[in-house]
């Protein structure tokens, strides 16, 4: 009998299993239906000795230094502020937005004007939003905003969402915003990280404990049981206490109130024998047909004399789990329309008082690596709290 199955190899579960098998004793069941652990943070090295991340780039950044500190425990890690263009225009511009875009953009006194207009207008202000300027009195601001959104914003975002500005939510959209300086970071996060050996690695150490037992290949949803009529879900062949579910939530009620709809990726690698190929760790490119980013994972993960260097290039795409590409869920497309699904299958999860949900895909939210490691902490402090109420352990 284990104390805990937990559904998703992630930083969720891993998380969660850690805490639960280390710090509790608990024994933990850890079911994963991929062929690896390490969720979306997946990579391994390629053919030619490139460290790759096979469902796109993940760094982690955050302003809390306690998150440093705890992966620390499972592998050393470098410091690395991720730095990235726009191309548009048939100009490399640099991302995030900033006061050298101006400069890029506009003629030198219009330039000088909006920069020193963007200091007065936000004095302590680190970043804002481009809609921020697109609601702006000053005309020759919201002109500016207006030049950025036309050629790059909205189209990258139609690209990647396959929808209007208007029709996802603002939280989603100003995940990178212009810098009101010249700071050249992607994100403006204080501590900014890579895993030496990458993320992989991290997540073998994590789960490397005598009180978690790991199943890769498994559809775990076929194996739940939810019993309305006792308020818990089971496991059809293993025995628990509780469950923790970190997959699609729509998928764990069979989608009874609708899909919710995810975004996806078709992602495409290309190697070649030279030293570089970006300019940058990654290249957005907003006004091209088909994809949106690149990446040069040399760069990315501080590889030096390879003599190869790989780079993948992302193609949005729906996510229908039955096709041969876009088979997996990467983007929640939050709005209004897709939070009231959302509501209906966790208003019926409350009725379970041993499952556990949590993660970008359990919870429909866009979670930042940072973010999902907290929230695990969060749910690990729920599930003590109702094992010991319930006189579990």
């Amino acid at each position: 009998m284990f104390d805990v199955i937990v559904v998703g190899a992630g930083f969720s579960g891993s998380v969660i299993s850690r805490k639960l098998a280390e710090e509790k004793n608990l024994k933990v069941l850890l079911l994963e239906q991929r062929n690896h652990i390490a969720g979306n943070m997946y990579d391994e090295i390629d053919e030619y000795g490139v460290l790759v991340q096979k469902y796109g780039p993940h760094s982690l950044t955050t302003n809390k230094p306690w998150i440093i500190e705890y992966l620390s425990k499972y592998g050393e890690w470098f410091e690395h502020d991720i730095k990235g263009f726009s191309f548009f225009d048939n100009k490399y511009i640099r991302l995030p937005y900033n006061f050298k875009t101006v400069k890029q953009l506009l003629p030198l006194n219009e330039a000088n004007y909006v920069i020193n207009k963007l200091r007065e207008k936000f004095k302590g202000r680190d970043r804002i939003s481009v809609f921020e300027m697109l609601e702006e009195k000053d005309i020759k601001i919201r002109n500016f905003g207006e030049l950025i959104f036309e050629k790059a914003y909205k189209p990258y975002v139609s690209k990647q969402w396959g929808l209007n500005t208007y029709e996802i939510d603002r939280s989603v959209l100003n995940r990178v915003q212009m810098a009101l300086s010249y700071d050249e970071r992607y994100i403006n996060k204080d501590f900014q990280y890579m895993p030496c050996g990458g993320f992989t690695n991290i997540f073998k150490n994590l789960l490397n404990h005598k009180n978690i037992e790991v199943r890769l290949n498994c559809n775990a949803i076929e194996a739940l049981i939810l019993d309305k009529e006792s308020s818990i879900v089971t496991h059809k062949e293993e025995k628990s206490k509780c469950i923790v579910f970190t997959g699609a939530i729509d998928e764990l009620l069979n989608c009874k109130y609708g899909n919710l709809p995810y975004r996806s990726l078709d992602i495409k690698y290309y190697t070649e024998k030279t030293d570089a190929l970006l300019q940058s760790d990654i290249v957005s490119y907003p006004q091209v047909d088909g994809y949106t980013r690149k990446t040069e994972y040399k760069k990315f993960n501080g590889q030096k004399n390879i003599p190869y260097t790989t780079i993948s290039i992302e193609y949005p795409l729906e996510y229908n789990k039955e096709n041969e590409k876009g088979n997996m869920p990467y983007y929640p497309v939050i709005n209004d329309k897709n939070r009231l699904i959302y509501e209906k299958y966790h208003n019926e999860c409350k009725i379970y008082k041993n499952l556990f949900l949590c993660g970008r895909l359990a919870e429909y939210r866009y979670y930042n690596m940072d973010d999902v490691i907290e929230r695990a902490f969060d749910i690990f402090d729920d599930i003590v709290a109702y094992l010991e109420k319930n006189d579990e352990y």
